[in-house]
């Protein structure tokens, strides 16, 4: 029997349980997978001496705080600055991304216009693996934080001209997720047309409050189903090799 696992501080929204547990009873799979909350990142070291996983899964808020406890990263990981999904060989940690995988899958989806300029909400790990995948797809973007100092403009900032000039809205942050479903980002939603497709990297609930709001002035609209089971194939890869990098 083989151990995965997900690694996180609040983790009662996730499906990933669900997901691989499915996955490998329909399979005939001899693994499982299960939900590990910890309070700090360095708290891992004490989870892997006692729990023999062969891989995890890493999500809110340690994608980027767990690099500096990896022994490897992969290419991708590198180039993003965050890692979703470890690999534990020979008793080495290599960090990947495969967060990347999945908003690929889903801005491919959408199918982007030429020309589509980006809003991205949030500067965290799920905004550097998008932020990452729009500049492979050549898309111009704005990073919006709370936080001056990590993304282009903050919320006071994003005026109604910003808006109505991003076709693209991201939602890469955790506003809108379960419990806290009534919850949507800090936008003049006004300012949100036809026009406008919004993906919201939030898988539960399927439709959340965000996604309500920008149907309501007529957006097309993504959520993040596709990008969780997309990356949760692509994990699914690592763990089970061939041993090579994944770009």
């Amino acid at each position: 029997m083989r151990h995965f696992g997900l690694i996180g501080r609040e983790l009662g929204h996730s499906f990933s349980a669900k997901f691989f547990n499915g996955k490998f009873a329909s399979e005939g799979i001899e693994a499982d997978y299960k939900l590990f909350e910890i309070e700090k990142i360095e708290d891992i070291h004490s989870l892997l001496a006692t729990t023999p996983l062969s891989g995890f899964n890493v999500t809110i808020p340690y994608k980027e705080s767990i690099i500096p406890l990896l022994h490897e990263l992969s290419t991708t990981a590198r180039e993003v600055g965050a890692v979703n999904c470890v690999e534990i060989r020979d008793g080495k940690l290599i960090g990947h991304n495969t967060d990347a995988a999945g908003i690929q899958a889903s801005l491919h989806w959408l199918d982007l216009a030429e020309g589509t300029k980006a809003l991205v909400l949030g500067s965290g790990g799920a905004s550097k693996a998008t932020q990452y995948v729009l500049r492979k797809l050549g898309v111009e973007f704005k990073v919006v934080s709370r936080d001056s100092g990590r993304g282009d403009i903050t919320y006071a900032e994003l005026t109604p001209e910003i808006i109505a000039e991003h076709n693209l809205i991201i939602n890469a942050t955790p506003v809108g997720m379960f419990p806290n479903v009534e919850s949507a980002p800090q936008l003049d939603y006004e300012s949100i047309g036809s026009d406008h497709k919004v993906f919201d990297l939030v898988y539960n609930p399927a439709q959340t409050e965000f996604l309500r709001r920008v149907k309501e002035q007529g957006a097309s609209t993504m959520g993040g189903m596709l990008m969780l089971q997309t990356q949760a194939i692509a994990s699914w890869h690592i763990w089970q090799g061939p041993k090579q990098e994944q770009n």
